[in-house]
């Protein structure tokens, strides 16, 4: 059975682990909610874990609801050059970043109207610097129990524990900080670079048939 995924900003390790070894469909039907990993990632800096969040206009129903994939980018904000300014101060020492950087800069040189849109291109450079298929497949209608696939949506939420027992790695501040788990896709691609692929392969989510 295929996993069903929220897409969100340069996905965390565990949601890695799941696109690395299942098929997948995304789930892009739903509502928007806040707090998630949908518009934050967190990475590794000299003074520990850093969110990076993408600031987005709230306009919603009476209720406060908002399609997921109607939700717009607040562009007002200089948010992507000081995100990428950010990832070049905590990452431009590690191994792999300028092997990388050129396939994940211009996300932060290229205007964006729509989060969903932004989210699903962060995913598929990160499945181009991986060398996976990018996931194409998704949902048509908001299902709260879907029968079709194994439900692993809970992994966009980031106030949730993941279902994933994580190998450390080396990590670039880590001769100030402890290892760090289940950081942006990023912290393993530019510490680990070629071997991340493996690395993910290596894991398994708690989840059934995942």
């Amino acid at each position: 059975m295929k996993l069903l995924l929220h897409p969100g900003y340069f996905l965390n390790i565990a949601n890695f682990v799941g696109i690395a070894k299942n098929d997948i469909c995304w789930e892009t039907s739903g509502n928007y909610q806040k707090q998630t990993y949908r518009n934050r990632c967190y990475i590794a800096t000299d003074i520990g874990r850093h969110i990076l969040n993408i600031p987005v206009q709230h306009v919603g129903d009476k209720q406060g609801r908002q399609k997921y994939k109607d939700v717009k980018v607040d562009n007002f904000y200089h948010w992507q050059r000081q995100h990428w300014r950010t990832l070049e101060t905590a990452y431009r020492s590690s191994p792999f970043f300028e092997f990388y950087e050129d396939d994940l800069v211009e996300l932060y040189t290229t205007e964006h109207k729509y989060l969903l849109d932004f989210n699903l291109k962060s995913i598929e450079a990160i499945c181009g610097c991986l060398q996976i298929p990018m996931p194409l497949e998704n949902t048509s209608k908001f299902e709260k129990e879907p029968m079709d696939f194994v439900d692993a949506r809970i992994l966009i939420n980031s106030k949730t524990n993941p279902p994933l027992v994580q190998e450390p790695y080396v990590q670039v501040f880590d001769d100030r900080n402890p290892f760090i788990e289940n950081l942006s896709i990023l912290d393993l691609l530019f510490n680990e670079g070629t071997n991340a692929l493996t690395y993910l392969r290596k894991h398994n989510l708690n989840l059934k048939d995942a």
